[in-house]
């Protein structure tokens, strides 16, 4: 046999967190970076995965995870640009959520987070102004099924940044909706949330490879400063 030019899959014992660390501190790729508008899309910031003092499917991966989405999305404001808030609820049947949610069947399963439930509420924290954009959707993506997209055209966006949870589900799929989009794409680290490290930084080091471009909030703020009126 000649040499071998691809990969067989490598298993070197490194965690998800040790392998994110490496790509970002050895960046392989070239950036998509910012183009000249975007807008900020914040996935499911509601009570059902934030509350963790009261919900078992809530999570928490960074503690200021809502004070740093607020500040971002009040820059992004004060610049004449969109703001989206996305939360998940289904009809009292569930059947909206289809096959999605036959796996289980508790009151803490997907489809029995109901329409106007404290589970459907925007966590208190959320900074959510009366010109943001605000969608339920049924599926992982902020895109599917919502008017995401024709919002985004009418304001001319080219550039789309993620927040939210969970990393490994909700974010991870409106951040390739977005580049399928023909989107810039952008997931700021402190912004996103997962249950488990080894799923928050693989979903990450996957994004950053392939799809995003995964950068510390700060990226965001400095960029966003420097267009305020």
């Amino acid at each position: 046999m000649g040499e071998i030019v691809g990969t067989r899959m490598v298993e070197d014992g490194r965690t998800a967190r040790e392998i994110f660390d490496a790509v970002m501190a050895n960046p392989s790729r070239a950036k998509f970076g910012f183009g000249e508008k975007l807008a900020i899309v914040n996935v499911d910031f509601q009570n059902a995965y934030t509350q963790i003092d009261e919900f078992k499917t809530a999570y928490e991966t960074d503690p200021r995870q809502i004070e740093h989405t607020n500040t971002i999305s009040r820059l992004a404001r004060a610049c004449g640009m969109p703001v989206i808030w996305t939360h998940v609820a289904y009809m009292d049947d569930g059947s909206d959520a289809g096959v999605w949610g036959t796996r289980t069947d508790t009151p803490d399963s997907l489809q029995n987070i109901k329409v106007d439930s404290r589970r459907h509420a925007f966590d208190d924290r959320c900074e959510i102004d009366p010109r943001d954009a605000v969608y339920t959707k049924r599926m992982p993506s902020a895109f599917f099924e919502t008017p995401l997209q024709s919002l985004l055209v009418w304001h001319k966006v080219d550039t789309v940044i993620v927040t939210g949870g969970s990393t490994s589900g909700c974010v991870r799929a409106t951040a390739v909706d977005s580049l399928s989009r023909g989107y810039r794409t952008i997931v700021p680290i402190e912004t996103c949330a997962d249950k488990h490290a080894s799923y928050h930084f693989a979903n990450l080091t996957d994004l950053q490879l392939k799809y995003a471009d995964v950068e510390p909030v700060q990226t965001v703020i400095d960029w966003l400063e420097a267009r305020r009126d």
